[in-house]
C-alpha cells in the first residue's frame, strides 16, 4: 500500500468512501463538501492510501487559527478520516494517521484537533480527549428576557464581511483570553456567509449565525466582547419567540447567557469531546498565552513514540505570559505526549497521574496546574 497526495480526480473516490464511513449525502451537501475540499486538495492536504488503482483510506488536514489563552496559533484539523469497510483490521487507519500528523508537521502546524469516531485509534497515535463542544437547549421564551443593554448597531453580514469577521474573531478571542475556539480562512468564511438559510448579524464586537432548524432555532456562533452587544444578539434570536419554541445554541463552557437569563434552575447542555495533539511540543509551548501571574521553571521528560523529535528531557520555562520548551537535564516529571497535550489543555495533573500521563516527582504538579489552567472549547464542528 502507499500513501499519496490525492487530486481532484480523486474526489469521486474520496466521496464514495465518505458515503461508506459515515451514511450518504444528499446532492446540495455533496456539491457543498466538494466546493469545500477542492481547494484543500490543491494545498497538499488531502491524503490517501492506495492499494493499486484501489482508494483506501484518507485523511484531511483542515486550515484552522485556534486560541489558547487568547493567542493565536495555526492548527491542523483533521477530518475526513475514512477506511474502506473491506480493509479495516489491516492496520490501515494507522497509516494514514500517521501520515496525517506528518503532514500537519509540514505544514506548520504545532497543534491539532479532532473529533473522534472512535478513541482507541487516535489515542494510540498521541491525540488525547481535552475539551468539549457544547449545545444548550433554552426555551426561547426565556431569551426574551434578556433585557436590553446600551444601543448596539447590529447590521446583515454577507461572502462580502468575511474579512473583517475572521478579524473581528481574533480580537474577540484574544479579548476573553480564550482557549480552544477556532476560526476559518476567509475563502471558507466567505462559502458559509454565503448560505442563504443562515442569518448573520455583525456587531462592532460581536457576530451571530443561526438558522430555522426543524421549527426551532439553531445558533452557530455567537460571540460579543461587550454586555450591550451580547443582550442585543442573544435578544435578536428570542424575537423569534413567538414561533420557535426552543433554542439550540453551542456555547462557551461559561457563556454569559447561562447568566443573562432571569431563569435558570437546571442546566440542559449536551457535549461532544473533541481529541487535541501536541505536533511539535517545543513550538506549541512558544505559541501558547499563559496568565502574567504565573512565573514557573520545571524540568520535564517526555515520550512520543510517532513523532521522537518531541521525546527526551526538557525545561519548561513561564514568565511575562509566555513560554519555552529548551532541552533539560531530566529530574522532573514524566509524561507521555498524550499527558503533555492534555496537561496543555487544562486536564488538572491529578487526573493524568491516575490515568497514567503523567508520573515520577509530585512536586511540581500544582505549578503545572497553574501554568495550564484552561477551559477549553470549540464552537464549530468539522
Amino acid at each position: 500500500m502507499d500513501i499519496r497526495d490525492l487530486g481532484e480526480d480523486d474526489l469521486d473516490a474520496v466521496l464514495d468512501n465518505r458515503k461508506r464511513a459515515f451514511g450518504p449525502l444528499s446532492a446540495g451537501d455533496a456539491a457543498m463538501w466538494r466546493k469545500m475540499v477542492t481547494p484543500l486538495v490543491a494545498q497538499g492536504r488531502y491524503l490517501g492510501v492506495v492499494d493499486g488503482a484501489r482508494l483506501v483510506a484518507t485523511a484531511r488536514i483542515n486550515p484552522y487559527t485556534q486560541w489558547w489563552h487568547g493567542r493565536p496559533q495555526p492548527m491542523g484539523g483533521v477530518a475526513g478520516v475514512t477506511v474502506a469497510p473491506e480493509d479495516r483490521g489491516r492496520g490501515v487507519g494507522r497509516l494514514v494517521m500517521g501520515a496525517a500528523l506528518n503532514r500537519c508537521a509540514d505544514l506548520g502546524n504545532a497543534v491539532s484537533v479532532l473529533y473522534p469516531a472512535t478513541t482507541p485509534i487516535y489515542r494510540s497515535m498521541g491525540w488525547e480527549h481535552a475539551g468539549t463542544r457544547s449545545i444548550a437547549t433554552l426555551p426561547t421564551e426565556l431569551l426574551r428576557t434578556v433585557a436590553p443593554g446600551e444601543p448596539v448597531k447590529l447590521r446583515r453580514m454577507g461572502p462580502g464581511d468575511a474579512g473583517e469577521l475572521v478579524a473581528l474573531i481574533g480580537r474577540l478571542h484574544a479579548a476573553s483570553r480564550a482557549s480552544g475556539p477556532l476560526c476559518y480562512e476567509a475563502e471558507t468564511w466567505r462559502v458559509w456567509l454565503a448560505d442563504d438559510d443562515d442569518f448573520c448579524y455583525l456587531a462592532d464586537d460581536g457576530y451571530v449565525i443561526y438558522r430555522w432548524s426543524g421549527g426551532d432555532i439553531e445558533v452557530d456562533n455567537l460571540v460579543a466582547a461587550s454586555e450591550a452587544t451580547a443582550r442585543a444578539l442573544w435578544g435578536l434570536v428570542g424575537t423569534s419567540s413567538s414561533v420557535a419554541q426552543r433554542v439550540t445554541a453551542t456555547i462557551a463552557p461559561d457563556d454569559p447567557i447561562l447568566w443573562l437569563l432571569r431563569e435558570r434552575s437546571k442546566d440542559v447542555v449536551a457535549s461532544t469531546r473533541w481529541m487535541f495533539r501536541l505536533v511539535d511540543a517545543a513550538d506549541a509551548i512558544a505559541r501558547r498565552g499563559y496568565s502574567p501571574a504565573v512565573t514557573a521553571s520545571v524540568p520535564l521528560e517526555l515520550t512520543d513514540p510517532a513523532r521522537p523529535a518531541n521525546s527526551g528531557a526538557w525545561l519548561l520555562e513561564v514568565a511575562a505570559g509566555s513560554g519555552a520548551l529548551s532541552p533539560g537535564r531530566g529530574g522532573g516529571p514524566a509524561l507521555t505526549i498524550n499527558g503533555l497535550s492534555a496537561l496543555y489543555a487544562g486536564v488538572p495533573a491529578a487526573t493524568l497521574r491516575m490515568s497514567g500521563g503523567l508520573t515520577g516527582p509530585a512536586e511540581f504538579d500544582d505549578t503545572l496546574d497553574a501554568v495550564f489552567a484552561a477551559k477549553p472549547y470549540l464552537l464549530d464542528y468539522f
